[in-house]
């Protein structure tokens, strides 16, 4: 199993407090420290607004992060969960993919989907299209990103998108491009468009519905004629690891009194309530163990953490580090 981080970019109201001077070198340093480390990438969010209600709270922009980064580290990879597609018309993505790809040297990650957030969509002007509108056009968007980064040039009369000898010049440095990963578990049409184009999907840590997810991608991936154990199946993990269940209930506990400051206590009773969950990897290390090699074993080849704790205390990261990186590496 590999293993990627997330860095706190305010999204998940995890950089409160934080004077906005001093949110850069935080989340800067904190890529270093994934970079210096055991992680195969680091990871953004691909939002303007945070959760679990938007609010004034900063929320830094993933892609500007991403050249950020590029510039910043020198191993490790760099993805989004997700990039929206319908905030940036795709060749103009492509074409800003491509250079935080030359800038990194060859570590981009594009992790790409139809995007769900109505507030966001609506308040930036977006409107919000029906999720039938939304995957078609990450369908055609990712044709256009693809053949873009392929032949440094494309033209697509789509529904949705229309692009006319559009030049990505450079083309990404990675042959073909970014390594595409399609998240979500739409089973009709988001897996299906897995199936065609990605070489990652994401979706659910719940270990039922992973097996359920995975039985379907495979069914599109024999529909369409592409090999399915050539696609990674990785899910997101958010974790908040202690030495033992107080200590876990208590950075559980710090994290809801940050939080309450923001937001309405029942929605960040909510939002922590999927840290603490099932599929999560909450608990001690022997608990976040025993829940990763569970997913390990149905399948999950990837996991990218989520701890909401980085950005004011490493000790939960470097437990995890230490002891259940390891144990599953």
């Amino acid at each position: 199993m590999r293993f990627g981080l997330f860095i706190p970019q305010g999204w998940r109201l995890d950089l409160v407090d934080i004077p906005t001077e001093q949110q850069w070198p935080i989340m800067r340093d904190l890529a270093a420290y994934a970079d210096a480390g055991p992680w195969d990438s680091l990871w953004v969010y691909d939002h303007f607004h945070t959760v679990p209600v938007p609010t004034d709270e900063a929320t830094h922009e993933a892609w500007s992060l991403m050249s950020a980064y590029a510039a910043s580290t020198s191993r490790i990879k760099l993805g989004q969960m997700c990039t929206a597609m319908g905030y940036r018309n795709p060749v103009y993505l492509a074409k800003v993919a491509a250079t935080a790809d030359v800038i990194s040297g060859g570590r981009v990650q594009m992790g790409i989907g139809g995007g769900w957030y109505q507030h966001e969509w609506e308040a930036y002007g977006y409107g919000f299209p029906s999720a039938g509108t939304r995957l078609a056009m990450l369908d055609e968007g990712v044709q256009i990103m693809r053949d873009a980064w392929r032949d440094g040039r494309v033209s697509l009369a789509g529904k949705h998108y229309q692009v006319d000898g559009a030049i990505v010049a450079p083309k990404p440095l990675q042959d073909g491009g970014p390594p595409l990963w399609i998240a979500g578990g739409g089973e009709k049409v988001t897996l299906r468009i897995a199936a065609k184009y990605a070489q990652y999907t994401n979706f659910t840590s719940d270990p039922d519905s992973f097996v359920h997810k995975s039985q379907i991608l495979a069914e599109h991936c024999r529909a369409v004629g592409t090999d399915y154990e050539a696609i990674v199946r990785s899910s997101n993990f958010n974790a908040v690891i202690g030495t033992s269940e107080s200590d876990v209930k208590e950075r559980l506990a710090r994290l809801r009194a940050q939080q309450v400051t923001k937001a309405d206590g029942s929605a960040v009773d909510a939002m922590l309530g999927t840290v603490s969950a099932p599929e999560s990897a909450t608990g001690t290390t022997e608990q976040a163990i025993e829940k990763l090699t569970r997913m390990r074993e149905l399948g999950c080849e990837y996991a990218i953490m989520y701890f909401p704790e980085a950005a004011y205390d490493r000790t939960g990261i470097e437990l995890f580090e230490r002891e259940v990186i390891p144990a599953l590496a």
